[in-house]
């Protein structure tokens, strides 16, 4: 059974810095696509970032140059580093595991709060 677990989330001034983390459990993350999603209050959820099993990485432009997406096999964690927080950055952030960067499987985490004040 798979299991995401993200944490690192927290409160932050804007230009601050945050690292999510996601701790991934029965899957080996070096062979999935794993992607960081976002949902801010009374909008979709949406996709940040994303690294293939070949280590191809993916960005939305709103965090392309802030944001870096990376793993750690011996982990089997995933993270996401936020760099120049911006209040618009607020949201809870999620991991999910996917087949590709298009075909996502229905294994999300619970989620972590990360707040940006202005």
């Amino acid at each position: 059974q798979v299991q995401l677990v993200e944490s690192g989330g927290g409160l932050v001034q804007a230009g601050g810095s945050l690292r999510l983390s996601c701790a991934v459990s029965g899957r080996t993350v070096s062979r999935w696509t794993m992607g960081w999603f976002r949902q801010a209050p009374g909008k979709e959820r949406e996709l940040v970032a994303s690294i293939t099993s070949g280590g191809s990485t993916y960005y939305a432009d709103s965090v392309k140059g802030r944001f870096t997406i990376s793993r750690d096999i011996a982990k089997n964690t995933v993270y996401l580093q936020m760099n120049s927080l911006k209040p618009e950055d607020t949201a809870v952030y999620y991991c999910r595991l996917g087949y590709t960067t298009t075909a996502w499987s229905n294994s999300w985490g619970q989620g972590t709060q990360v707040t940006v004040s202005s």
